[in-house]
């Protein structure tokens, strides 16, 4: 084959597969045009809204009693009662006798002051009697040589004043004796100081106990206290806080206390008693007393259900969280705690979808939400998740949250 022929029969094929090739490219199928997304991000949000009322102020704790004693006793000797309620976690009651101390020897110091003040009673009726002799015979002596003024120059002796008066005192001394014999009698009696409860004693008929050894420590049942360790910022929106008196009653400032048992969640009402006039070294925060009345009466469900068994009491040493009412504002509002952004900023989402960059001043955060002021508005949509940063006037799409 000649090289014309090679050549020819080349360029016949190369020409047969363009050929072919376009015919494949023509008869295959346009590819479907689609749109692009416009660049814009998507966002969560959730709604502002304007608050009411007092600005809560949020903090937990745990329970103590309001009062707490030892049980002891000022006199010594046998035990040979002890109720039976006396145990550790009876209740008491003010006045009620707890234990008794053998009385017997006590019986007799009584009758033993008995006997020395009857003999001081009659020792002063013998001396008041030679008294009156004593002066009688004086005033005789001094009217035979008619001297009316012999009086100042009287010895007290000749008189018996001296002994008058140790008569008497010697009778004050033994009512004094009887007296101290009839306390020490009454105080093998030992009384409950107050109704609450036992929290653990160590007392059993038979037993010698010494005077002033104690026996059971007890705790008031009429209320319990709950300390809240809150920052100088929370503490200062609770109204009136530097002028409440400890013990005064004074409940102007509301508060609630929560406790969890079981699958559910109790409250009790209280108040704000006082708060410690420094700050913890360790924690550098201000302890503020929130009072509970009646804690051990039920609590009331936070469902609003009763559940089986009925509702448990404010038990000492529960931890709970704590809910004061702190100052009245209106120009206050609520945020999805997610829409704090850094910085103490909220991202507001407006009309169209422009974003606008709000500082504000937090007030107060729980859970899931925040207490805020600034330039906001009640039904604003804020930026809750979806982007990490903006920038004032940036688009985004928006699907509004529940609100807060």
């Amino acid at each position: 084959m000649s090289r014309l022929t090679s050549i020819l029969v080349a360029g016949g094929i190369l020409g047969v597969s363009v050929a072919l090739a376009a015919l494949l490219i023509s008869l295959a199928p346009q590819p479907t045009r689609t749109e692009q997304p416009p660049q814009i991000p998507f966002v969560q949000t959730g709604l502002v809204t304007a608050g009411s009322g007092p600005v809560p102020v949020f903090g937990s704790g745990t329970v103590r009693p309001s009062a707490e004693i030892d049980v002891v006793s000022q006199a010594g000797g046998r035990i040979a009662w002890v109720d039976p309620g006396f145990l550790s976690g009876g209740r008491i009651a003010a006045g009620d006798t707890l234990f008794r101390i053998e009385e017997v020897d006590y019986r007799y110091r009584v009758q033993e002051a008995e006997a020395s003040l009857a003999a001081s009673q009659l020792a002063l009726l013998r001396e008041e009697e030679q008294a009156s002799i004593a002066r009688a015979q004086h005033d005789l002596y001094t009217a035979r040589k008619g001297n009316a003024s012999s009086d100042e120059n009287a010895n007290p002796l000749a008189l018996r004043e001296p002994q008058l008066k140790a008569a008497r005192a010697a009778l004050d001394r033994d009512e004094a004796r009887l007296a101290e014999a009839h306390l020490a009698l009454s105080r093998t009696h030992v009384t409950a100081p107050f109704d609450g409860f036992v929290q653990e004693e160590s007392v059993d008929v038979g037993q010698f106990v010494a005077a002033g050894q104690p026996v059971a420590s007890v705790f008031a049942a009429d209320a319990v206290e709950v300390v809240v360790p809150l920052s100088d910022s929370d503490a200062a929106l609770i109204p009136g806080l530097w002028s409440l008196t400890a013990g005064d009653g004074n409940r102007s400032v509301g508060a609630r206390v929560i406790a969890r048992f079981g699958e559910g969640s109790y409250a009790w009402k209280g108040y704000v008693d006082r708060s410690e006039p420094y700050l913890d070294r360790q924690t550098r925060t201000i302890d503020v007393i929130v009072r509970v009345p009646d804690p051990f009466r039920s609590g009331q469900p936070m469902d609003g259900t009763d559940r089986p068994g009925g509702s448990p009491p404010l038990l000492v040493g529960k931890y709970v969280e704590v809910e004061i009412n702190g100052l009245e504002r209106d120009d206050y509002y609520l945020v999805p705690r997610a829409a704090l952004q850094s910085g103490n900023e909220v991202w507001i989402v407006r009309d169209g979808g422009a974003v606008h960059i709000v500082p504000v001043q937090v007030l107060q955060r729980t859970g899931d939400r925040a207490y805020v002021t600034g330039d906001l508005e009640d039904g604003q949509a804020a930026v809750t998740g979806g982007i990490r940063f903006t920038t004032e006037g940036m688009r985004v799409q928006a699907e509004t949250g529940q609100t807060p």
